[in-house]
């Protein structure tokens, strides 16, 4: 767990000789989340109190985004990842992944991280925001972020869904989810997902939504194949 300044790394990565046969890459599972169900209707958020965000969303209102459906009732914004199985090993990434605050808004409603990977937060707007993790495993923190101060970083060490909120702009809300896998993918507009590289056994494959709760599944992989598996979520009345 840290808060520290952001930084670049520059890394060389060196081949193997050209006669050495590239190791297999394991299996895939391959699916999509959909919604049964009628989705939530959406009203904008009311800026009537930060005059700078409703001049730049007088044309283009901000919408809740804790349902978002796509084609087909598709829905986006699922975390689905390896929950048990054998155990993965890697460690986690070095790169670390962006959140930035623009236009009012979290350009990632939802952000997937291994645990001990650095989250980088920065602030595009050119006025304050507050960056507010709402964690109960991990350390809760609280940190103001001015225009034009440099992006910082930070990473937690425990597995959690952590909401994250603006206290400037309460309408500003997201999440972190921390996972202690590589094995992960958050759903984009065609509610579709992959989860490469696994080597054979048993697994279990949750599926999580901020606002449906969660599914999971159980497979069995026995090589380098390719199974899908599709979640459905069903929309509450």
């Amino acid at each position: 767990m840290r808060l520290a300044p952001l930084f670049l790394s520059t890394f060389f990565v060196f081949g193997a000789p050209a006669l050495l046969t590239a190791a297999p890459t394991g299996a895939t599972i391959t699916g999509k989340v959909v919604l049964k169900g009628i989705p939530p209707k959406s009203k904008p958020f009311d800026m009537a109190k930060e005059p700078e965000c409703l001049k730049i969303h007088a044309k283009d209102p901000l919408l809740p985004e804790t349902v978002l459906t796509g084609p087909g009732n598709s829905l986006q914004n699922v975390v689905v990842y390896i929950s048990a199985g054998p155990a993965d090993s890697a460690p986690a990434p070095v790169r670390p992944v962006l959140f930035d605050q623009h236009n009012c808004h979290y350009t990632t409603h939802v952000l997937a991280v291994h645990t001990g990977q650095d989250i980088t937060i920065s602030n595009s707007d050119p006025f304050s925001h507050n960056i507010h993790p709402l964690a109960k495993i991990n350390r809760e923190w609280n940190r103001i972020q001015p225009p034009g101060v440099p992006a910082f970083s930070y990473a937690y060490e425990n597995e959690e869904f952590i909401p994250v909120k603006c206290n400037i702009h309460p309408w500003m809300q997201g999440y972190f989810a921390v996972l202690k896998t590589n094995h992960f993918a958050v759903t984009g507009e065609d509610g579709s997902f992959r989860l490469p590289d696994l080597p054979p056994g048993k697994y279990t494959v949750t599926a999580w939504q901020e606002t449906y709760g969660t599914q999971t599944q159980d497979i069995t992989i026995s090589g380098g194949e390719t199974q899908t598996l599709n979640f459905t979520f069903t929309a509450k009345p």
